[in-house]
């Protein structure tokens, strides 16, 4: 999907506002800490510079890789010693910018950070009009595997649209045969997972569910459940959104079920949580950038 100027700048804004909440949060997260003061943090953060969240902040500890976020009332906590994955995102009208640090707490995970943030590194200044995506995902493996570790191979970065996190086009972590190809104007999140040398380096999913997003909208007869499918609709459209978002909406009485009635009829559905497969720690870096005939802008 290509933009015109007007859109870009739209996109601009919303990457500038996201490139300060990140760093912002760099030195906010904290080991003891609890996982919901960094979500809400982060989220008000951006709300104060001017931007919409795009998604609920992901906080995603040691083998956790993606997907995680406070439900309401979470009361876990960031360990000692783990590392910590921020995924954070920002739209202005829609227009959606992503971006993701990781914090660690020991020196592994330092070094898994240090190669997720060599391989995206990499990639900005490789990535230009007209190149694979398989060639991209090569870029990021090789990187990753001579700093001593391996790329998530399941897990991968994205175009981003309007209202859209996952606009159509992958950017594997791996190197692959795709004949899809990034082109001048078109926006991508490209994100690489690290994880260690022995694990099986997949992500599994987790029975656990904290973010969702409208699937259908189509009538509901339940009074509390038409009140909240309308607050969706109207503040979150496509968009990813959290539990912990909606609490009071309704009565706090009626949630649970005015919320069970929606996931019932498959109005709403889930996003698992990612698990690496072998229980390994994960680390990630992520920027939005546009591609360029002969480079790219970094958005984040």
């Amino acid at each position: 999907m290509v933009f015109d100027l007007e859109e870009i700048e739209k996109f601009r804004l919303s990457g500038k506002i996201l490139c300060a909440t990140r760093e912002e949060m760099r030195g906010f997260v904290k080991e003891g800490m609890q996982v919901i003061d960094v979500c809400e943090k982060a989220e008000a953060l951006i709300r104060k510079k001017g931007g919409v969240p795009a998604f609920p902040c992901n906080v995603s500890i040691n083998e956790v890789a993606a997907h995680y976020t406070s439900p309401p009332g979470d009361e876990s906590v960031i360990p000692v010693n783990s590392t910590v994955k921020v995924d954070m995102g920002v739209q202005i009208d829609g227009y959606v910018t992503d971006t993701a640090f990781t914090v660690s707490f020991n020196s592994e995970g330092k070094s898994m950070t240090a190669a997720a943030e060599y391989a995206l590194k990499l990639v900005i200044e490789n990535i230009h009009n007209d190149m694979s995506v398989g060639r991209i995902g090569g870029i990021i493996e090789t990187a990753v595997k001579n700093h001593g570790f391996k790329p998530v191979s399941n897990l991968s970065g994205h175009s981003v649209g309007r209202y859209l996190i996952h606009a159509g086009t992958s950017i594997p972590n791996v190197a692959t045969l795709s004949a899809s190809k990034v082109h001048t104007g078109e926006v991508f999140a490209v994100e690489p997972f690290v994880t260690q040398p022995d694990a099986i380096a997949r992500v599994d999913d987790n029975p656990q569910n904290t973010i969702f997003r409208l699937v259908r909208a189509k009538s509901v007869k339940a009074v509390y459940a038409k009140q909240l499918l309308k607050f969706i609709e109207t503040n979150y459209r496509t968009l990813p959104f959290a539990e912990r978002w909606l609490t009071d909406v309704v009565p706090q009485s009626q949630h649970a079920e005015a919320f069970r009635e929606l996931l019932k009829q498959k109005i709403i559905t889930s996003y698992p949580v990612f698990i690496e497969a072998s229980k390994k720690p994960v680390a990630q870096a992520e920027h939005t950038l546009i591609i360029k005939e002969n480079g790219c802008e970094i958005l984040t």
